[in-house]
Order: structure tokens, then sequence, then C-alpha cells
């Protein structure tokens, strides 16, 4: 079989890194928007759920360049937090405001002190993938979604990467260690559950 190649709807080098990694080895060639020659459309990301948002940009990007796309959205829950502080898909926007990398570090980090210093957190994940417009895969199986950690009020000294401010606030719950200072061969079960999705995806359809 022949590679299939699919664009993976983000400009987010931490993400394509991730994404990367999950697919290694699969008869996938993978894209992302900064390979594309023209400029990604802007997508209103108006959904209620990382899964409505997932498939409103996966389509967006799908008749933007007319070819296969993939995109990932995700959400952010807390435990035994109210839902008005529940950031959900608004991780970014808070009081109206689109918070830059440093002050989502701040104002997690205060809502983490407000609640004794840790927030048990986990990120809710979505997948939509658009091969044509009558041939469309969207999940937001709990495979997709990330480990339950522990947000903390003390960012780390190191400083965070491109697109994932909030790492430097996440703390390993069996450990208590910051993510930043477990080894990165580490492979997390959302990664399994990205390849998962694909694998599957190639089996039913493309073998």
């Amino acid at each position: 079989m022949s590679k299939i190649t699919l664009l993976f709807g983000t400009g987010n080098p931490s993400k394509l890194n991730t994404m990367h990694e999950s697919l290694e080895g699969l008869d996938i060639e993978l894209l992302c928007l900064r390979d594309m020659e023209k400029s990604p459309p802007t997508v209103d990301e108006s959904g209620s759920s990382p899964l409505e948002n997932a498939r409103i940009k996966a389509l967006a990007y799908y008749r933007h360049y007319g070819i296969p796309v993939f995109s990932l959205d995700s959400g952010l829950f807390f435990e035994n937090v109210p839902d008005e502080l529940q950031p959900g898909v608004h991780v970014r926007n808070v009081a109206g405001k689109h918070l830059s990398d440093n002050e989502m570090i701040a104002y997690y980090a205060a809502l983490a002190h407000e609640y004794g210093g840790k927030l048990i957190a986990r990120y809710k994940n979505a997948l939509c993938l658009v091969m044509s417009e009558n041939e469309i895969y969207q999940s937001m199986d709990e495979s997709l979604w990330g480990k339950t950690f522990y947000l903390t009020d003390i960012p780390h000294k190191q400083m965070h990467q491109e697109g994932f401010p909030l790492d430097r606030l996440s703390l390993e719950i069996e450990s208590g260690e910051y993510y930043y200072d477990l080894p990165q061969s580490v492979e997390t079960s959302m990664n399994n559950g990205f390849r998962r999705f694909f694998v599957n995806l190639l089996k039913e359809n493309y073998v």
C-alpha cells in the first residue's frame, strides 16, 4: 500500500512533533499548515466541545486546501471546580480576553493556588479526519485523552515549549515530579490512542 498523505491542521510545532511520534512507522506522510503554499484560513472555533471544534477546523482546512486533513482539539477540565471556572475548550480565553502563554501560566497558577496549590486536571482530546465531504471519521474516545495530572501553582524553572505553556505547571500524579523532569522517552496513553485511531482507519478502509 502506498503512503497516504494527510494534512494535520495545525501550525503548533509541539503538537506536530507529538503526532509524528505517534504515527511513526505507519504508511502516512504527514504535512502541516506550515508546509502549504496558501496561507491557512481563519477558522471560527465556536464549538462547545473538543469534538465540535475538531470537526469545524478539519472541514475548513479541507475546503480550503482540497486534500485529506485531520484536526485535533482539546479541552482542559479540573476535578472539584465549579462549571464557571472550567476552561473546557476555552483554555486561552478568560473573561473575554485571549491570554498569551505567560498570562496563561500566571492565571492557572493563581487558580491552583486558590485550591490549595494543586488541581487534578485532564485534557480531553478529539480527532476529526476529513477524507472528503462524505467521508468523515471522528472520535472523542477516552483513549485519546491525556493522563490525569496535577496542575500546580509553582511554575517549573525551565521555559515552556511553544504551544504548551501549561506544561510548566504540570506534575505527574504518581511521582509528583514535573513532566519536564521525567524521561522524554515515556510513551503516553494519549499517543497510543492517536496511533490506534489511524491504525484502525487504515485497516478498515485502505488495506
